[in-house]
């Protein structure tokens, strides 16, 4: 089974300028994921980004990180960009890893491309369960909901008026922002226009859902752990490294 990494990486952040770059125990954030990515047997891991400060550090750190687009909208159009770039066919298999994600574990990385591989499937993503009914509040938290055929019906992320009442553990599940293709979906995915909900909550994969594209969600049994989104996100990171 052969697959792509690309970990898009935007050097803008409201709340953490230059995040990409930011260190987390002497190394790069994104230089942290690419290091994980790489332990999941992609054939290449590349990152994609808009600034040539990351270019550069990539390189000293041996990773290729290719220039896109400053005007690109989402990390999936800056995937979309280097799948363009290294001409990939449109069966070629990409999963999406998020910058800033250096603690992605690589067998999640190898799952969701082993699904596409094995199912024939052109999207597929995962999730799991909340770990306490705070996780659940948290609107930095993206939920989930499948049908029977594990496929989203719905993301959002805050929960309903009736919040008590609706908390179901075994309903309810935490949305984990990798995402696995084939360049064919891509290529349709980034045509169709943004929606005002997908922009109001900044949930891309919206867009599949709005435009009737099946997107498998994978049920993930093992750790997860958060993206880094907010400084909290980052000193706990940078704690947890430490002590390992």
């Amino acid at each position: 089974m052969k697959f792509n990494v690309v970990i898009p990486a935007r050097f803008e952040s409201a709340r953490l300028p230059g995040k990409p770059l930011l260190e987390i125990v002497g190394i790069p954030m994104v230089v942290r994921t690419a290091m994980r990515a790489t332990k999941s047997g992609a054939k290449t891991v590349i990152i994609a980004t808009d600034d040539q400060r990351i270019v550069t550090v990539a390189q000293e750190y041996g990773f290729e990180a290719l220039m896109t687009d400053k005007k690109h909208k989402s990390g999936t159009d800056r995937v979309l960009d280097v799948a363009n770039q290294k001409d990939w066919s449109e069966e070629e298999i990409i999963i999406n890893v998020q910058g800033d994600e250096p603690l992605i574990n690589p067998e999640l990385v190898k799952l969701i491309a082993k699904s596409i591989h094995d199912n024939n499937l052109s999207y597929v993503s995962a999730c799991s369960d909340f770990e306490n009914f705070d996780e659940y509040l948290n609107p930095n938290n993206v939920k989930v909901a499948y049908n029977q055929d594990q496929f989203a019906t719905k993301f959002y992320r805050n929960p309903s008026v009736d919040i008590e009442k609706d908390w179901d553990p075994k309903k309810q599940f935490h949305h984990i922002g990798i995402y696995g293709y084939k360049k064919k979906l891509l290529d349709n995915f980034c045509n169709f226009p943004i929606s005002p909900l997908e922009k109001s909550l900044k949930l891309e994969q919206l867009r599949a859902i709005e435009n009737n594209i099946k997107l498998k969600i994978l049920k993930y049994e093992d750790k997860v752990f958060r993206g880094i989104d907010t400084p909290e996100d980052l000193v706990f990171i940078r704690k947890y490294l430490e002590k390992e």
